[in-house]
C-alpha cells in the first residue's frame, strides 16, 4: 500500500508526466514564446473533455477573450483580426490537446525589484481521476534560466538567500534546472 500512495506521489506524477511528454512540452513552450513576442495572448481548454478553447488577447488598452469549438474555423478569422498567426497557433492548440495541457501563459515575478517572466503551463493527466481525490492541476514553469533549489528540491528566491519563492501563492519544486513543478486546485 506504502509504495502505492508513494508512486501516485505529486512529484511523481508531474516528473513521470514531464519527461513522457518533455518534447511536446518544450515544442509547446518554444512555439509559445514565438508567438506571444509577435502578439501576446493566453490559451486554455475550459471544459473537461477539452473541446473548447478559451484565447485571451492582449492589446495596448484591452484584452479580449473569446471561446471557440476547437473545430471552429472562425478561430483563425480571429487570430487573424488580431495579427496572430493562426497556422501556428492553431498547431498549438492542437499540441495542447492532445497531451491535456489546460492553460498556457506569461506571468511575471520579481527579485531585487528587477521584473522576470516564465512560461505557466497548467496540465491534467488522465491517469488522475481518482474517487477521492479532488481536482488537482499540475502548473509547470519554465524559467529562461536555471534556478536554485534547496536541498529538498523547493524553488529559492536567490541561491545566498534561503527563503522560497512562491509564484501565485504556491512553492513549486523542481524537475530539472529550468523546469518546475506546484499541485494547485485551479487551472490558472
Amino acid at each position: 500500500m506504502t509504495a502505492l500512495l508513494f508512486s501516485c506521489s505529486p512529484k511523481n506524477i508531474s516528473t513521470k508526466y514531464f519527461y513522457e511528454n518533455e518534447k511536446v512540452l518544450d515544442s509547446i513552450e518554444e512555439s509559445y514564446k514565438a508567438l506571444y513576442n509577435k502578439a501576446p495572448f493566453n490559451l486554455g481548454f475550459t471544459d473537461r473533455n477539452f473541446k473548447t478553447i478559451s484565447i485571451e488577447i492582449i492589446t495596448d488598452t484591452l484584452s479580449y477573450i473569446y471561446e471557440f469549438g476547437i473545430d471552429e474555423t472562425r478561430i483563425s478569422d480571429t487570430l487573424t483580426a488580431y495579427h496572430l498567426n493562426a497556422i501556428n497557433t492553431n498547431r498549438l492548440i492542437k499540441q495542447m490537446h492532445d497531451i491535456r495541457c489546460t492553460w498556457i501563459n506569461y506571468s511575471d515575478y520579481y527579485v531585487d525589484e528587477k521584473k522576470h517572466t516564465i512560461i505557466l503551463m497548467s496540465i491534467k493527466p488522465v491517469a488522475l481521476k481518482s474517487l477521492f481525490s479532488y481536482a488537482k492541476y499540475y502548473v509547470l514553469s519554465y524559467f529562461p534560466q536555471p534556478q536554485y533549489f534547496d536541498s529538498g528540491g523547493r524553488l529559492l528566491d536567490k541561491r545566498k538567500l534561503r527563503r522560497l519563492r512562491k509564484i501565485n501563492g504556491e512553492v513549486f519544486k523542481r524537475i530539472n534546472s529550468k523546469v518546475c513543478y506546484s499541485v494547485a486546485g485551479h487551472f490558472r
